[in-house]
């Protein structure tokens, strides 16, 4: 197991949210011994505005924490809609990270004819895997692009051309079961302009689980999820001979299990389920639960989920990995927290519509999304940006104030979520004004990282 957290890289945007500045890396202290705890204690801004650092990802990671032939220095942050790729340097000085690099947009257009770029995972051989969501046009187009894990040069696309999927986002691998499972996502052009009801059943919201061939790089399986349920985060558990993992899907609700049957085939199940809650006051008369994100420990005993709607995040304990059981839940924002403007008017899991969420004097607004565990298990942090063009049309307090990041503490023994009321990291404070706060990484390591092979 590797050691304590003492920083967190927490990627920032301004887009969306009035103020001309560029988006920038933000160093925490999250030693509680320090100063500084839960403090920005560096900034790094981009060179450019507008770029909406949405993932990232280390430039290595297909390890256990012990090797030490390879070194997380390089983070490498893909730009969600400017296309451009940065390395930075966070090698050198640790707590004062450095650009070391820059992939302009027009590279990658003419190269891969990619574009919208998302998440991010180092392979076995090195090089840099980037997912992308869509075509330089804003066209939904899913696959890959390849860096070169040393130079960081861009060597072109990643799978074979035919069987290039309709939309892309996220994705996991398993080495040893030569096996690449990658999920849907949104058509770029059609998501950038907010949430929009008439868009359902339009092809706009995602509903495919793309399972791959890693050696050959070709598409060898797809399962449809049903219309519009939008697949995002895929994780597969952490144990290198595991063929088994979850995707979770935003507008169902429903969490599916992937794994590989008898026949050495994949298969997919249906193992959660968070129902839709009929509301009034909102823009649709049931509000899906919307998990945003999904971690799995280390030790794949538990499996989190953040509903960036309903405002929850939820624990389950995956020991049977086919029946997770509900173990902890925790309100931390939401849409509808009581006395906003959204009164639910049948919901089959609660009694009465949750308390509003006060740390340190701030109100938070938002719902959670983007999740970080620490690698002992019992430190959940978590960010309430989901996207700026949808944060700004359902959570416009949130984007006037600002996001913040919280620590959620955990159970590892019994399940269950406390939220730490001494931590929080006030991005509403931020000297250019109040901004989005989004993906968390952690240098000594992290859960969400480190695939095992």
């Amino acid at each position: 197991m590797g050691p304590r957290e003492e920083l967190a890289y927490v990627t920032c945007t301004y887009r969306e949210t009035g103020i001309d500045q560029p988006d920038f890396l933000a160093t925490i202290d999250l030693n509680p011994r320090s100063p500084h705890y839960c403090q920005v204690i560096h900034r790094l801004p981009m060179p450019n505005l507008k770029d909406e650092l949405y993932f990232s990802g280390w430039n290595a990671g297909s390890t256990c924490f012990d090797n030490i032939t390879t070194r997380r220095n390089k983070l490498i942050l893909p730009g969600l809609i400017s296309s451009r790729i940065y390395v930075v340097d966070v090698g050198t000085q640790c707590r004062a990270p450095k650009l070391c690099k820059v992939i302009e947009p027009v590279d990658v257009f003419w190269k891969c004819n990619k574009g919208h770029l998302s998440a991010v995972h180092s392979l076995p051989n090195g090089d840099i895997l980037i997912s992308s969501t869509g075509d330089p046009a804003g066209n939904g187009k899913g696959g890959f692009i390849v860096l070169d894990g040393e130079t960081f040069e861009l060597k072109g696309n990643w799978e074979n051309e035919c069987g290039v999927p309709p939309n892309g986002h996220d994705f996991w691998f398993q080495p040893r079961h030569n096996v690449l499972i990658s999920s849907d996502g949104l058509v770029p052009k059609r998501a950038g302009l907010g949430f929009n009801p008439d868009d359902l059943k339009k092809g706009v919201f995602g509903h495919r689980l793309n399972v791959w061939n890693l050696s050959c790089r070709t598409l060898i399986q797809c399962f449809d999820l049903g219309e519009d349920s939008l697949p995002l985060k895929v994780k597969f558990l952490h144990n290198p001979d595991a063929a088994e993992g979850y995707v979770s899907c935003a507008l169902s609700g429903i969490v599916y299990r992937f794994y590989k049957n008898e026949r050495d085939c994949w298969a997919v199940e249906e193992v959660i389920k968070i129902p839709a809650k009929k509301v009034r006051g909102w823009i649709l008369p049931e509000m899906p639960a919307l998990t945003a994100d999904s971690v799995i420990s280390l030790d794949d005993r538990f499996l989190y989920l953040s509903n960036w709607l309903h405002g929850d995040i939820r624990q389950y304990d995956i020991s049977n990995s086919c029946k997770p059981k509900l173990v902890g839940q925790v309100f931390v924002g939401g849409s509808i927290l009581r006395g906003g403007p959204v009164i639910v008017c049948r919901d089959e899991e609660l009694k009465c519509q949750p308390e509003p969420l006060v740390i340190k004097c701030k109100r938070v607004y938002s719902g959670p999304h983007r999740m970080q565990l620490s690698v002992d298990g019992k430190r959940l942090y978590v960010t309430n940006s989901f996207y700026s063009t949808w944060d700004k049309q359902l959570y416009p307090d949130a984007v006037k104030e600002g996001s913040v990041m919280l620590q959620i503490d955990v159970d590892t023994e019994n399940g269950g979520l406390t939220v730490n009321k001494n931590f929080l990291v006030d991005f509403g404070k931020e000297p250019c004004g109040p901004c989005l706060a989004h993906d968390i990484r952690f240098p000594c390591g992290d859960s969400t990282s480190d695939i095992l092979a």
